[in-house]
């Protein structure tokens, strides 16, 4: 008969990891403040200082503290942000083969309500990044590095918009997508061969969000980016197919050159 599986047992650094973050939270600890020294944490815990410094490697791996040398140094505690997070997400999804349907599939939903919640938080200086955004996307992309980079402003458009929503769940989600479309478009160089249509396409669609905006035409907001998603997916999918042709051609290719070699 089948063992039943147990629990993975803890480490203590784990454990102490783990503590010293709700500590935190119930502390309500802010970036920049200190935790207590070595000593300290040693006592609070009854454990050993490498048990200690384990743990504290722990959240500074994970972004949540920065350890300091000197005199004064020690944990300090450091403002959180997603990177962190997204990569440690893309790298499990390294192996599982995303393509560009399962991101859109996703990214569909997410846009569509990112654009919904920033109707009226959108100030001065967000229209004027969106803006800004807009008119660099315009500019002639006549090589492979302008082509690329031109794919990547397209994306950061809708990180501006991301970081103005107010659900910081959808902000992670919408920002992590986006980075994973960043890696699909180095891999797969959805930056060449050039896509005129989807450039315009892209940019048409950004200026009437951005007007829809202006008038907070919530409605005409949430049939843009759904309509923009929609297309931007047609696109990839194409863009996929492109690639997969060109890897069933590959073997072909090779044999002309064997052949060649071999003659």
């Amino acid at each position: 008969m089948p063992t039943p599986r147990t629990a993975k047992r803890q480490k203590i650094a784990d454990l102490i990891c783990e503590d010293i973050k709700h500590w935190i939270v119930t502390e309500g600890l802010q970036p920049g403040d200190r935790l207590p020294n070595e000593k300290a944490l040693m006592e609070r815990y009854e454990c050993a200082k490498g048990t200690i410094r384990e743990a504290l490697r722990v959240l500074e791996v994970e972004g949540l503290v920065q350890m300091k040398t000197g005199p004064s140094g020690g944990a300090v505690i450091r403002e959180v942000t997603i990177d962190p997070a997204c990569r440690a997400l893309r790298n499990f999804l390294h192996f599982q083969h995303v393509d560009g349907s399962q991101v859109y599939q996703l990214r569909r939903l997410v846009e569509v309500e990112i654009a919904d919640s920033v109707v009226e938080c959108l100030d001065a200086a967000g229209f004027a990044r969106l803006r800004t955004n807009i008119a660099q996307c315009q500019r002639p992309h006549d090589d492979e590095l302008s082509q690329r980079q031109h794919r990547m402003l397209e994306l950061e458009f809708h990180n501006v918009l991301a970081e103005y929503c107010p659900n910081p769940l959808l902000r992670f989600v919408s920002q992590f997508l986006n980075d994973l479309l960043r890696d699909l478009v180095v891999i797969k160089k959805a930056y060449k061969p050039e896509r005129h249509a989807f450039d315009e396409a892209n940019i048409r669609y950004h200026i009437a969000l951005v007007e829809a905006f202006e008038a907070q035409d919530r409605e005409q907001v949430r049939q843009l980016m759904h309509d923009h998603m929609c297309d931007a997916e047609h696109h990839m999918a194409a863009l996929e197919a492109e690639v997969v042709d060109q890897f069933l051609v590959l073997p072909e290719t090779l044999k002309e050159a064997a052949n060649l070699y071999s003659s």
